[in-house]
């Protein structure tokens, strides 16, 4: 690990890096490995398969509930309105009835005949290229702690995100558009925590997400300038040259490189950004696959975010995360839309109408385009839900017990993994953390888990922190 560290982090005063720096004017060193293909992690250990490319986040911010969507409870309808017959963990709001049922109902679909319920009749026709955990656990009850856990795997600011670590570690498959692109369509915003959720943290600055609106004529907000690309080229040299100087006088300085390597990547931007948003040339069935056109507002600016997530795909982007939009009657608000505390069926129908054709789109798509094998698609969300009711119709957060589900790149479909009791409140059989679900990312993506770190303040840092254990049995 310590090699991998001092290749990584601190490159020797030979090396082909420094000697270029020290001969090139000390052009950015990011953007000199990219320009000379220098080996990432994953292509230097040559240890692991590679079965994921590309990964898409389908990031279900507020809490969906596991037992009203992947996991469900015959012993809900049993002792529907009777006390719960467990001990009671603390809950958010401490406002806690008695048990609930379900107001879904639950459908086998597949081979596999993996239950899912009516809020997702299109996401469960690919059950059976999904493996559905239903043994998730978080050691956090709050969203931003819980967004900042799932995302980067420590609860507080600061760290590095998901997408920043694989953009760290696998490089740019396209130097004309970033590694890690966050989507945003009409009324999303970041969820609790805000825009540190898409921090690169203390990795160089080039690996942070860049926020593409989907559906605005301006994706990337102050990516044009006023000027000619003349002129602009003209100023971005020297603005480089100065940059480089200073960096030179100063031995290694990664801020400097990575400032260096944006500014010339915000320039190709200007190009590859406005293409790939442009879904002019899309047929008219591939419209009406996300529903883009639909005149459910929701809908098709989800539905954007995901043929978007397509198209950058295509263009070689290695990490996607999808946004989802805030809905009317029972919305938890903004930037957690499925927080339904009250007014739950309304709430989750609402939400599951607006992510459940897209998302099925996107997974239609990429399968029938031979993409789906290697993108690597994620469900989640920060937390479960109660089994227990909030007030008379909503549900509490439930960090004990929840579903997630993987599909495609490298997944073996039609598998559950885990499971809750009876009530579907705790994990009981092979108990989950987010540090597994990364660990399995990384390793699909060719990335040993142990060996992704970056010293930081005296210390090797990785996504999985100590923990951590790639999901073998849902692999293909």
């Amino acid at each position: 690990m310590n090699d991998v560290n001092h290749q990584l982090n601190r490159p020797s005063r030979h090396s082909r890096r420094e000697a270029l720096r020290q001969t090139s004017n000390g052009f950015g060193a990011v953007a000199l490995a990219s320009a000379l293909q220098e080996p990432t992690l994953a292509e230097s250990k040559k240890s692991l398969p590679v079965k994921a490319k590309h990964v898409v986040f389908c990031y279900m911010s507020g809490g969906v509930s596991h037992v009203d969507s992947f996991d469900p409870k015959m012993k809900l309808a049993e002792l529907d309105g009777k006390s719960m017959p467990v001990t009671v963990e603390r809950t958010q709001f401490n406002n806690n009835g008695n048990i609930m049922r379900s107001p879904f109902q639950f459908k086998n679909f597949g081979e596999s005949g993996i239950p899912v319920s009516d809020m997702f009749p299109k996401i469960g026709q690919y059950a059976d290229e999904m493996a559905v955990i239903r043994s998730m656990t978080s050691p956090v009850n709050e969203h931003a702690q819980g967004n900042f856990l799932m995302h980067t795997g420590f609860p507080i600011m600061g760290y590095p995100t998901a997408g920043a670590w694989c953009s760290y570690g696998l490089g740019s498959a396209n130097e004309d558009l970033p590694s890690y692109v966050v989507l945003q369509s009409g009324d999303a915003v970041p969820p609790h925590g805000g825009v540190s959720l898409y921090s690169n943290g203390f990795l160089p600055a080039q690996h942070q997400g860049s926020i593409l609106k989907a559906d605005q004529k301006e994706a990337i907000r102050n990516l044009f300038g006023r000027d000619t690309k003349a002129a602009q080229r003209r100023r971005l040299n020297f603005t480089r040259a100065l940059d480089s100087e200073f960096s030179n006088s100063h031995g290694e300085q990664d801020q400097i490189e990575a400032a260096i390597s944006n500014l010339e990547t915000a320039f190709r931007m200007q190009t590859a950004v406005p293409d790939v948003c442009d879904i002019s040339g899309e047929t008219q069935e591939t419209r009406d696959l996300y529903g883009v056109d639909s005149q459910d507002r929701s809908m098709a600016a989800y539905g954007r975010q995901c043929l978007l997530a397509r198209r950058l795909i295509e263009k070689g982007v290695r990490f996607i995360e999808l946004s989802c939009l805030t809905r009317g009657i029972g919305a938890g608000g903004a930037p957690n839309p499925w927080d339904q505390h009250s007014q739950l069926e309304q709430g989750h129908r609402e939400m599951a109408k607006q992510v459940d054709q897209p998302i099925a789109a996107l997974m239609s798509d990429l399968k029938r385009r031979g993409l789906l094998e290697e993108t690597l698609v994620i469900w989640a969300g920060e937390f479960g839900r109660t089994p227990f009711s909030q007030g008379s119709n909503g549900r509490d957060h439930n960090p004990f017990g929840f579903s997630i589900w993987m599909a495609g790149g490298g997944i073996k479909g039609g598998t559950t993994y885990g499971e809750t009791d009876e009530l579907g409140y705790h994990a009981v059989e092979n108990p989950c953390e987010v540090y597994d679900m990364w660990a399995t990312t990384l390793h699909l993506m060719g990335l040993d888990h142990h060996d992704l770190t970056y010293r930081h303040a005296g210390r090797d840092f990785r996504l999985t922190d100590v923990h951590g254990n790639v999901l073998n049995s849902i692999l293909s």
